[in-house]
This record gives C-alpha cells, sequence and structure tokens, in this order.
C-alpha cells in the first residue's frame, strides 16, 4: 500500500476511474504478459485510479490464486502512479481473504462486492461489510448493488464503524436513494457512479455531486472516454449529447440483446482494437458476427469524437 485512506478518497473522487478487463490466453488462462501490456497502455492516459480483477475484470470468475497474480502484476506495473484497487466480496470468510491476499501484495483498496446470492436483511449487510473492513488496514469501497444495497441510515453506521471505508459505488442507478445517502451521510465518503454503462446517467450522477464513474468502454475506446468526461465536468453539454447519442446510446441497445454483454462486449471490443484480451468464462458468452459488426461501427464512429 502506498496511497492513505485520503489519497484513495480523493483518487476517487475526481478524475476517469478505469476497470480493465482480465486477459486469458486461448486455453482460458490467465495472460500476465497481455495484462501487463494492457495496464502500461491504461496508466499511459488520464486515469485517476485503476481497479483490477473487477466486475469488468470477471471477479467472480477467478480463483484465488490467478487474483493474487492479477494484483501482484497491477501493483508491480502501476508502481505507485495511481492508487491500485482490487475487489473481495462473496461471503465473510472469502471477501477477508480476497482482502487480506490485496493488502498483502500491496494493494491500495478493496472494492467490497456484494455478499453471493442469498437475500439479506439490512443489519446483516452492515455485519458482513463491516467484517471485511475489518480484515484489512487497506481502504475499502463499497459496492451497493444487486443483493447488497445498503439504506441510507446502514450506509451512515458502516461509515461510522469502519475508519477504512472510504467511498460508496453505486451500482444501482437509483438517484432517488443515492441521493438520499448522499444527504445522510455527507462527505464523509466519497460517492462513485458504477451502473453498467456509466455514461448514460453521468449527468445525473454529477447534478448530486457525484463527479465520477467506472469507465468499462475505456478498455477500447480511452480517448473518446476522456473526451467525454472532460466535455461532461467542462459543462460541454452539446459533445456529451452528441456522443451520448450517437454511441452511448447504441451501445447499451447492443449491450441489452443478452444477460452478462456488459463484460462481454467490453472484451469484444478489445479484441477489435488490436488488444484482444481472449473470450469471457462461463457462464458469459461472446457477441455473435452480427453483434460484433456493429460494435465495430461503434467503435469506428467513436473515432469522430
Amino acid at each position: 500500500m502506498i496511497y492513505k485512506h485520503e489519497d484513495v478518497k480523493q483518487a476517487i473522487s475526481d478524475g476517469l476511474l478505469s476497470f480493465p478487463v482480465t486477459d486469458f490466453d486461448e486455453q482460458g488462462r490467465f495472460d500476465a504478459e497481455s495484462y501487463r501490456q494492457r495496464l502500461e497502455w491504461f496508466i499511459s492516459h488520464e486515469i485517476s485510479a485503476v481497479f483490477v480483477a473487477g466486475g469488468t475484470g470477471e471477479f467472480f470468475n477467478l480463483s484465488q490464486e490467478e487474483f493474487r497474480e492479477i494484483v501482484r502484476l497491477a501493483v508491480r506495473t502501476v508502481d505507485g502512479k495511481l492508487p491500485v484497487i482490487a475487489s473481495a466480496g462473496l461471503s465473510v470468510a472469502t471477501g477477508s481473504n480476497f482482502a487480506r491476499i490485496a493488502e498483502e501484495e500491496g494493494a491500495d483498496g478493496i472494492l467490497l462486492m456484494p455478499p453471493y446470492l442469498t437475500e439479506c436483511p439490512q443489519d446483516g449487510l452492515v455485519a458482513y461489510a463491516r467484517q471485511i473492513c475489518d480484515a484489512t488496514a487497506i481502504s475499502v469501497i463499497y459496492y451497493n448493488r444487486g443483493n447488497g444495497v445498503l439504506s441510507p441510515a446502514s450506509v451512515q453506521r458502516l461509515a461510522e464503524a469502519c475508519p477504512n471505508l472510504v467511498g460508496l459505488k453505486d451500482g444501482k442507478g437509483d438517484m432517488q436513494a443515492l441521493n438520499r445517502v448522499i444527504k445522510t451521510v455527507g462527505d464523509r465518503l466519497a460517492y462513485v457512479g458504477g451502473v453498467p454503462t456509466a455514461e448514460i446517467i453521468a449527468e445525473a450522477y454529477l447534478a448530486m455531486g457525484v463527479n465520477t464513474y467506472s469507465s468499462a468502454v475505456f478498455n477500447f475506446v480511452p480517448d473518446m472516454a476522456v473526451t467525454f468526461y472532460k466535455a461532461l465536468r467542462g459543462g460541454d453539454t452539446e459533445t456529451v449529447r452528441r456522443i451520448s447519442r450517437e454511441f452511448f446510446l447504441p451501445f447499451v441497445d447492443l449491450r441489452d440483446n443478452k444477460a452478462g454483454y456488459a463484460v462481454s462486449l467490453i472484451k469484444a471490443g478489445t479484441d477489435i482494437i488490436g488488444r484482444p484480451s481472449g473470450s469471457v468464462r462461463a457462464p458469459l458468452e461472446m457477441p455473435n458476427d452480427d453483434e460484433r459488426a456493429k460494435l465495430e461501427a461503434l467503435i469506428e464512429k467513436a473515432k469522430s469524437f
């Protein structure tokens, strides 16, 4: 760990956040060299933090051994230039193990994923998150989505109990609920937009003071992703609307063709631009030829921005 809690909080409060895919070879094994090159390419752009083995990076499909190798390689490659955030979750025991691995390998924080499968009462969610926070000294960002959505009061309780909790990533897209959290908890935490293709509601996020979001499309159109973010923060509504209309809206339509395409299309995009990352692992599936052709057309359109 290089970045202290306040440093991580600051980094995720402003600037574009990148979530690289995880590279697999033709046999479906982790491809360390391809991943190293991807990270070097990522940090050559204007971003403020790197989230490795996240949702776009198929955290849910990685073994703990692979996870350790990914975090170790990321920390070594990024080399202190930016905070490196890994993931943890699934259960208290497994999440605590992932958090400890991330800390041992030098990560600056973890993105705490929801618990696996079961519906959860609020007290149980707070206990789940608190126990994993207590298992590590590094910074924690809670991912508020799926079956792990915390109420404003629960977020407040967790923030009061866990000094290393520095942020909340919204994965629900419920602006009213998020606004209630922000009004309740205030600037104790940093807030990050985290719905799939977060750019599509980035203006709504910004209106509530959520200045940044996770950009999955950065994996294959980084220049456009940065242009969009700068236009958003600079108040260039014409550019924001043009890119939204001509790229993000049709991309979301394509993404909605099949469950899991929020990840699968990103991997297809890396291949189209000549930086292949392999196929997704089951239960996800790669796009078909027609869908890939539509994605190619969108990538070509992105060059005009």
